[in-house]
């Protein structure tokens, strides 16, 4: 929906991969000035002959014109100057994104706070990868070829607060993989392989923020999974396999303000599914198959700000209480809706801010066919009975 790409954590709150592909370190794209500019080669024509010189950065000839080059250095020169992933002494950070990289660079000094090793050929981690680097707090290693991690590979580095994992080909992780990063606080595991969520990935991270597990191949999760993160504020499983979510699935996350379920297939869900988590703000369940909501399902969640059911298989709806504030940013588009007392009456007791509405059209009756549920609904004919909760009979 319209608002979620506005969805941004809490002001100073790291904003991970999920979020900006090109963030993690401002301006660390621009070539470090240790390293010099680049040599270039001057062709001339001549009548019956060709002279190359080599000039150098201030436009000066370091090679007397019509002297021929040997072939060797005029490949080498082609090449370009050599990637610049040599660690230098006493960085802070340190960023590598050389596409033939294969192994993790070594000699980082213990200065070392960020490391970027990402869109490389990495595929393997050794377990003293990150030995001598106390003071680091972020490790990115995104887009890469690990298919497997060391248990003891994050033991050298207690103070990491984020470690970005995402598109590599992880289909697994060790149990003890998280059990010396207690200060961990953002965790981005996108686009991997992971077919499981296991329990004792979470038991040592009281201080985790922020989880996103999207776009795996997650098929369930495990009940109360996610107990011992209740410091979790965003927690992403989008474009997984979920067809549906197990009582307590959220049990323990109550200051969770971000659940993104997109994508997942979701047939069904319990009627307490987000009892666990009353601090929610955003929370997005389009692109499912959802048929029906529970009665009440949405009612713990007073402070819910935007609510996203687009495109699943829904006719009739289920609101929060109508928030103090500004209205709920709801989109409901691309669903067969029934447009008749309890969602008219609902909409209008609400008042929702509807996104998408040219998508939100009744499918029944016959007389409200084809046409905008708001438009309808702001007609004022909610087609119920003046006294009482009862519903006149449904048009024919």
């Amino acid at each position: 929906m319209g608002t979620r790409g506005h969805q941004h954590p809490a002001p100073g709150c790291w904003h991970p991969a999920s979020w900006q592909r090109r963030r993690r370190f401002p301006n660390w794209h621009v070539r470090p000035s240790h390293h010099p500019p680049p040599l270039r080669v001057t062709v001339t024509e001549q009548p019956g002959r060709s002279s190359r010189s080599l000039v150098g950065p201030s436009g000066s000839t370091m090679m007397p014109p019509g002297r021929i080059l040997p072939p060797l250095l005029l490949a080498l020169l082609a090449l370009g100057p050599a990637a610049p992933c040599s660690p230098r002494p006493n960085a802070t950070r340190f960023v590598c994104t050389e596409p033939t990289l294969s192994t993790f660079p070594t000699g980082l000094p213990p200065t070392t706070v960020a490391i970027s090793v990402e869109f490389t050929a990495l595929a393997t981690l050794l377990p003293t990868t990150l030995a001598g680097l106390p003071r680091l707090r972020e490790l990115h290693l995104s887009s890469n070829h690990l298919a497997a991690l060391p248990e003891a590979v994050l033991r050298p580095v207690p103070t990491l607060r984020v470690l970005d994992l995402t598109e590599n080909l992880l289909a697994d992780l060790p149990a003890g993989l998280f059990a010396g990063t207690n200060h961990l606080q953002h965790l981005v595991l996108r686009g991997n392989r992971l077919r499981v969520l296991r329990p004792a990935w979470f038991q040592h991270l009281p201080r985790l923020q922020w989880l996103d597990v999207a776009a795996n191949t997650l098929a369930e999760l495990p009940p109360e999974v996610f107990l011992p993160l209740r410091s979790l504020r965003s927690l992403d499983l989008s474009r997984n396999r979920l067809a549906s979510l197990p009582p307590g699935a959220l049990a323990g996350l109550r200051a969770l303000q971000r659940l993104d379920l997109e994508g997942n297939g979701l047939g069904t869900l319990p009627p307490a599914a987000f009892a666990p988590a009353p601090a929610l703000r955003f929370l997005f369940l389009q692109d499912n198959a959802l048929q029906v909501l529970p009665a009440g399902i949405f009612v713990p969640l007073r402070h819910l700000r935007v609510l996203d059911l687009a495109r699943n298989h829904l006719r009739a709806l289920e609101l929060p209480p109508r928030p103090p504030g500004p209205a709920l940013d709801l989109d409901i588009s691309g669903n067969p809706w029934a447009c008749e007392c309890p969602l008219l009456a609902l909409l209008q007791r609400v008042a929702p801010r509807l996104s998408a509405a040219r998508d939100t059209l009744c499918a029944t009756p016959p007389r409200h066919q084809g046409q905008e549920v708001a438009a309808v609904s702001q007609a004022g004919d909610t087609g119920c009975e003046p006294k009482g909760d009862r519903q006149r009979p449904p048009d024919p």
